[in-house]
């Protein structure tokens, strides 16, 4: 009765995460080839309220805010798996470069992370993206690198218990190469962390890609990139159009709990030890 228990619960995981995980493909993909017609200006057509005809309603210069939130949405999903997938590359390079090559490279490597631990994300991100002149590409590799510190730490844990485990010791005694063994023995044991980081690291590069083009030093005005919508939203909150702000932060939040749920449940079926929670 227990396995049988246990073996639902691991079948509702699969299927939240996989019905989880389609929604937001097809937001970003629908994004991508959704039509720029809601995109164009028709003043005759502003500021109206949510409506059948307009679900998210229109803004001051006649454009559809569902298309802007969908077209929005799908920049920021792109933004952020590029920038979490960047991150989790180096925190497991750093990860397993800290745990195999000696004292001193884990001492430079332990240092940097306690580093950029020390410093505000959301800081060190606007240094990056101003300095790299801002735009998609300064975006980009400032999440990339300002989300990796807490993530080396554990891959550096991992990957010390793994060098422990009986066949890495066999590998060593065979005269088996460090590069061997970290390709042929560490890297699959860490391919569930990979993933699971991606899908954790993803909300916090969301959130923070969406605060720092807010503020002004991320995407480019041009793109209809949710914090985008919601830095342009405010100076007509005061004139009652509360539309503006409400449904695109709101279907941002939905986005980052979605991603947070789906690594959420990743985790517990990657972890022996939560399989069963």
């Amino acid at each position: 009765m227990n396995s049988m228990l246990a073996l639902n619960k691991r079948q509702r995981t699969v299927i939240i995460t996989t019905v989880t995980s389609a929604l937001l493909l097809a937001i970003l993909i629908g994004g991508q080839l959704l039509s720029n017609e809601g995109m164009v200006t028709n003043l005759d057509d502003r500021n109206l309220p949510p409506s059948l005809a307009h679900p998210f309603g229109t803004d001051w210069l006649g454009r559809d805010m569902l298309t802007r939130t969908i077209k929005g949405l799908s920049i920021s999903i792109l933004v952020g798996l590029i920038a979490a997938a960047a991150s989790v590359i180096i925190a497991v390079g750093l990860g397993i470069m800290a745990a195999t090559m000696g004292k001193v490279a884990d001492a430079i490597i332990s240092w940097l992370v306690d580093l950029f631990l020390s410093i505000p994300h959301l800081v060190m991100l606007i240094l990056i993206s101003f300095v790299l002149g801002g735009g998609m590409k300064g975006v980009v590799i400032g999440l990339a690198l300002t989300h990796w510190p807490s993530l080396t730490r554990v891959i550096r844990a991992e990957v010390m218990q793994l060098q422990s485990a009986e066949f890495v010791q066999s590998s060593k005694r065979l005269g088996k190469s460090r590069w061997f063994i970290a390709v042929h023995h560490i890297l699959p044991h860490l391919l569930p962390q990979f993933l699971v980081g991606l899908f954790l690291l993803f909300p916090h590069a969301i959130l923070h890609e969406a605060a720092v083009t807010f503020l002004g030093m991320g995407l480019s005005p041009h793109q209809p990139a949710i914090g985008i919508i919601l830095s342009e939203s405010m100076r007509y909150l005061s004139t009652g159009m509360w539309w503006l702000a409400f449904f695109p932060g709101l279907s941002l939040l939905l986005v980052v709990r979605a991603f947070d749920l789906v690594g959420d449940r990743l985790r517990s079926l990657t972890d022996p030890g939560r399989a069963n929670e």
